[in-house]
């Protein structure tokens, strides 16, 4: 499965701008790749206060990445502010080429960023099967909770992580990636985006496809906009988790 990863700049709270982007983008992209993978709150950055860009599932942001799957025939990630039920959510999305789309909420809110303030926790993750893998997809600060992020008896064989991880806090981020490929015996792809936000925070990037030995893939300039493909197979995954198959001795958790 080819997969890219789209580091970039996020207009603050400018959705039509961010949109035009990145269809500009995926335009350059069709018929190179099967799935790309956007940062967290691609649409508006993280605007954790701005509640008037929250949008419902009919709304613009949801029709225009159904459109963008269908139309370039490749699906994609990330996610977006969105409001159901009288409340906000961080939304996890993954679209198919076929325009169906699966979401779930972030689990973990960054109560250090006011974000529990406003939003609402989710209480499911995002799994999905595509391009011959399983493929899970969670929201930056939920990188740091490794119970959330467990690989159970094998169910996912990619781990994505959508994010907006600031500058000041970017070994933690790589390393936390690293953690992650490496104790859960998955492909592990984590995007952050680059430029200084709305609020005067600083991001540089350090977006990356790791293999399940935490071996970089790919590898990005620090804080500069970037666009790269990479194919990954599934055959050396399944092979290395037969020969060290360290699943079989995991315990079992339960989150209450």
């Amino acid at each position: 499965m080819r997969i890219t990863l789209i580091q970039d700049i996020i207009f603050w709270a400018d959705k039509a701008a961010n949109i035009q982007k990145v269809e500009d983008q995926l335009i350059l992209l069709a018929g190179t790749t099967d799935l790309v993978v956007l940062p967290e709150m691609f649409t508006t950055g993280f605007c954790t206060e701005k509640l008037s860009l929250a949008e419902t599932m009919d709304g613009e942001t949801v029709h225009v990445l159904k459109n963008w799957a269908m139309k370039y025939k490749l699906a994609i990630t990330g996610s977006f502010i969105a409001t159901e039920d009288d409340k906000i959510y961080n939304r996890a999305f993954f679209v198919f080429p076929s325009g169906r789309i699966e979401t779930a909420d972030k689990r973990h809110l960054f109560t250090l960023g006011g974000e529990h303030e406003h939003f609402s926790a989710g209480d499911k993750r995002l799994l999905v099967n595509y391009g011959g893998f399983n493929i899970l997809v969670l929201v930056c600060y939920d990188v740091r909770f490794p119970v959330w992020s467990r690989n159970v008896k094998n169910e996912y064989d990619l781990l994505i992580y959508v994010a907006d991880f600031p500058q000041r806090r970017i070994i933690d981020w790589d390393i936390l990636l690293r953690a992650r490929a490496i104790e859960n015996q998955a492909f592990v792809c984590g995007v952050n985006r680059v430029g200084l936000d709305g609020l005067g925070i600083e991001y540089d990037g350090h977006s990356t496809m790791l293999d399940f030995k935490a071996t970089p893939l790919l590898k990005f300039s620090e804080n500069k906009t970037s666009i790269q493909t990479v194919e990954i197979n599934i055959e050396p995954l399944l092979l290395y988790r037969q020969k060290f198959d360290v699943n079989r001795d995991a315990d079992k958790f339960q989150l209450i």
